[in-house]
């Protein structure tokens, strides 16, 4: 049987006829740039992760970069964060002149190291992006602690993880600003980019808002150099259809991955992610930290040993299941960055050992048993074929 890594079809055409209601609605009304649902998709996200502000933007890229932005960051500044992550956490720090300081990874979450972090302060250091990778928070405490001891701000890059909580508190509320991404393949995924920001301030809800809309405040009256980060309507009112069955995809996604790693942890050489491994262990399961709420945006497996991960990876392509790698090259390494000076230079060897171990399977809400039975049944077989190495 072969099955997706996603398949959008299966959660959105079910809706198909509130999504093409709410689509007559905003086509009838004519208003296609910051309409009526905005306000309401931003106030019902707020109320979801009980942020007392949302602001509607259009990528989670865009969120942020407009964190950044309200924030001040700027030329001569040092942003750090972790190297192990997609690009936009990144390439935002460098879009508005400062330089990301790339920081190792938590073995065990995946998740930037707390204690690395500390070591790459400099007096340059303004801030710090804490991704919450693959939907499960990053150790948070310590990385408030560590902002209040040096005086830094904190974007949390939740881009991956709308509704984690860690210690009952919601991914993106705990520090000045949470980024959210609604690309497809997100739990709650637009029909195009779109993102939102939160914040719990005042003062940046206010200087975030203008910036969004080219810094002017009132219409064609600038006060910031700002940029055009609104979100759509149509965008605003598609999600807002999907926004209620929020919980049950989520859900479905934690029932998926406890499925997995009750079936998976049974095969012979398979382990839970500790942060250590033997020499017999042939697979690496993900593990849910005790104080956190993870909510499955990947269910990323390790396959430790040198090139094992791409040999699996091919026998289960030829099986006809879905797989992707995120991510195959961390950003201290990538040429962008490693190239041309525009970022803080430093050794991250647990994220180049991840980027060359870790491989995500399918995970979506609608997967059905048949489906999932199939997926183990497969990288039970697979696994056999990958010998370790002596």
């Amino acid at each position: 049987m072969a099955v997706p890594l996603l398949d959008l079809c299966a959660q959105n055409l079910p809706l198909e006829s509130e999504l093409r209601n709410a689509f007559d609605r905003v086509l009838a009304s004519g208003h296609f740039i910051m309409g009526p649902d905005v306000g309401f998709l931003e106030a019902e996200i707020a109320s979801l992760v009980g942020a007392k502000y949302a602001i509607g933007v259009s990528s989670g890229t865009d969120a942020i970069l407009l964190a950044l932005m309200a924030l001040g960051i700027e030329a001569g500044d040092e942003v750090l964060c972790p190297s192990f992550t997609f690009f936009a956490t990144a390439g935002c720090i460098a879009r508005v002149g400062a330089k990301p300081v790339f920081v190792d990874s938590d073995p065990a979450t995946f998740n930037i190291s707390v204690a690395e972090a500390k070591r790459k302060l400099t007096s340059r250091t303004k801030a710090i992006i804490p991704v919450h990778l693959f939907g499960q928070c990053a150790e948070m405490d310590s990385i408030m602690e560590l902002a209040r001891s040096n005086g830094l701000f904190v974007i949390e890059d939740a881009a991956q993880s709308l509704g984690a909580r860690y210690k009952g508190r919601f991914a993106g509320t705990l520090g000045d600003f949470g980024s959210f991404s609604f690309f497809p393949s997100k739990n709650l995924g637009a029909f195009g980019d779109a993102g939102l920001i939160v914040t719990n301030d005042d003062g940046l809800r206010e200087k975030a808002s203008i910036l969004r809309t080219h810094g002017s405040k009132p219409k064609y009256y600038h006060k910031y150099i700002g940029g055009n980060f609104r979100i759509d309507t149509l965008q605003a009112a598609l999600l807002r259809v999907k926004l209620p069955h929020y919980h049950r995809y989520t859900e479905q996604r934690k029932a998926n991955a406890a499925y997995y790693s009750d079936k998976l942890s049974q095969i012979d050489g398979v382990t839970f992610q500790t942060g250590e491994n033997d020499s017999n262990t042939r697979l690496i399961l993900p593990k849910v930290q005790d104080d956190r709420d993870h909510i499955w945006n990947q269910y990323t497996l390790r396959v430790p040993g040198k090139g094992r991960r791409d040999q699996l990876r091919r026998l289960l392509t030829e099986a006809g299941i879905g797989t992707e790698i995120y991510y195959p090259r961390p950003m201290h390494l990538q040429d962008c960055f490693s190239q041309s000076g525009a970022a803080v230079q430093s050794s991250c060897p647990v994220a180049e050992l991840l980027a060359n171990e870790v491989l995500s399977i399918p995970i979506y809400p609608e997967l059905t048993t048949a489906q999932q039975e199939a997926v183990v049944r497969q990288l039970s077989i697979s696994i056999d074929r990958v010998p370790l190495l002596d």
